[in-house]
């Protein structure tokens, strides 16, 4: 069960997602999770103290979405990784879309507090270090080139799927091609 502070901050995250960085208020997080006014600003003094927040609750359950990923999947060639970043990219645009387009608004917000780019680097550095080692064990003969292109390549992907959703959405084919360019020696191995 949340506590109280993971509360308001999952409302703070669903208003965040939903309507934007405007909408997050102190009483806004309030009225969205269902208690007492003055209890956000009780616990998060100021507006920034509670994208502090936000940024640590909204790391925490994206890193625990990406460890159950990352416990279940061990893709071994480029295919099998296109088909696990295509079922992780789904998932980002469906099950967890809320928590997607927050993490949108937050890398938007981070352009303007500097605070919050470290954060989101600390948070990121532990899904680098699967990924790297996704790649390495597809075949990247050099994954810490291969993790900004392919994490930046899937991130696009997302970002206009979110943006303009298609009904009919793969991802899996264009990643699939990217990986059979980077990674050609194992281009044509099976999941």
């Amino acid at each position: 069960m949340p506590t109280r502070r993971e509360s308001l901050l999952d409302a703070a995250i669903v208003l965040l997602g939903d309507h934007g960085v405007r909408a997050v208020t102190h009483r806004a997080v309030d009225a969205a999770a269902g208690v007492p006014a003055g209890s956000a600003s009780n616990l998060f003094r100021t507006r920034d103290a509670l994208f502090d927040g936000i940024v640590e609750r909204f790391a925490a359950r994206e890193r625990a979405n990406w460890d159950e990923l990352a416990t279940q999947a061990d893709p071994r060639s480029p295919a099998a990784l296109a088909k696990t970043m295509a079922e992780l990219a789904g998932e980002a645009t469906t099950t967890h879309r809320t928590l997607t387009l927050a993490r949108y608004a937050i890398l938007v917000e981070a352009a303007r507090r500097p605070g919050l780019r470290e954060q989101l680097a600390t948070s990121g550095a532990r899904v680098n270090v699967y990924f790297t080692a996704w790649l390495r064990r597809a075949g990247s003969a050099d994954p810490g080139r291969d993790l900004d292109l392919v994490a930046n390549f899937w991130t696009g992907l997302v970002l206009h799927e979110l943006a303009i959703p298609d009904p009919a959405f793969d991802p899996e084919p264009r990643i699939a091609a990217l990986l059979a360019n980077l990674i050609p020696d194992g281009s044509t191995d099976g999941p």
